[in-house]
């Protein structure tokens, strides 16, 4: 189990969020250049939350964008009571938690006993040993611990996805979540031994007992289209820049070895730069409430 952050002076609390007040006061007064570092500051965390949620790129461009919007849009209304990323957490999760059931990994979303009985099926013998067979390999284990979240009821998934993989303290999860932080704590326990319990039992680089190997469901998974060789959408999907790449996970999940860190090891992602480019138009535009 991963331990709390280590706690912040008050003090040094407020003197880290004043900086980010300014900002927020310059945004909302009409400059475009802070508007601009506000959307810099956010585009890549609130994208992915919103991966991590949906499961999909593609949900997740859509999502991030809207939440974006979002905020931009709220930020009058920022006090300073968190800093600017937790603050537009919340506003993310309330979005994400009431957001239609439009993704189609989302609406087919499998129980863990489904999901466990399908990774059996189709589980090769011998590695996959076909062209890329590293690279789609972690493709399989990117998409397979997406899949896995997704398991998980929605209040269960953003519980585990802030602490376990976002490491955000509980106090700070219970008021993104607009929850006590006791009711906070027992979803986060269940949704940890839910998806716990599943990973001992079925996923080989959680428990070296257990059967299922991402090399040995590459053909599976190809087959059932849920990986494309020509197009990875997890292991060549672009990261923020200076931030934790692939491999760098991926060597991460093998020193940590357990289901946290298994679900953790993604790389850091980075929003799609044709989805910034909407939002940065959409603020030029003359039509957005900030820059009237």
């Amino acid at each position: 189990m991963q331990s709390e952050p280590q706690r912040v002076d008050p003090r040094e609390t407020v003197a880290v969020r004043a900086p980010e007040r300014d900002l927020v006061a310059r945004a909302v007064g009409g400059d475009r250049a802070a508007i601009t570092d506000v959307v810099r500051l956010l585009q890549d965390p609130i994208y992915r939350l919103a991966l991590r949620m949906t499961g999909r790129p593609a949900d997740a461009e859509d999502a991030s964008q809207e939440i974006l919007l979002r905020v931009l849009g709220h930020l009058d209304g920022f006090r300073g009571e968190a800093r600017l990323t937790t603050w537009a957490y919340r506003i993310g999760v309330n979005y994400l938690l009431n957001l239609k059931r439009q993704s189609a990994q989302e609406t087919s979303r499998a129980t863990f006993d489904e999901f466990g009985e399908d990774l059996k099926d189709g589980l090769a013998e011998a590695d996959y040993l076909g062209p890329e067979a590293e690279l789609l390999a972690r493709e399989t284990r990117l998409n397979c611990t997406q899949a896995m979240l997704q398991c998980l009821a929605r209040d269960e998934r953003v519980a585990y996805v802030l602490s376990s993989v976002f490491e955000v303290s509980s106090e700070e999860a219970a008021w993104i979540v607009d929850a006590t932080p006791a009711a906070y704590r027992k979803r986060l326990e269940r949704a940890k031994k839910r998806l716990g319990n599943f990973m001992n039992a079925s996923c080989g680089l959680a428990n070296p007992q257990a059967a299922c190997r991402c090399s040995r469901r590459v053909a599976r998974a190809v087959e059932l289209g849920r990986v494309d060789p020509r197009r990875p959408a997890y292991a060549a999907h672009p990261v923020t820049a200076g931030g934790r790449t692939v491999v760098e996970a991926e060597r991460q999940m093998v020193r940590l070895h357990d289901a946290a860190a298994v679900i953790g090891s993604h790389p850091d992602y980075a929003a799609p730069q044709a989805k910034v480019e909407v939002i940065a138009g959409l603020l030029h535009s003359g039509r957005f409430p900030l820059l009237d």
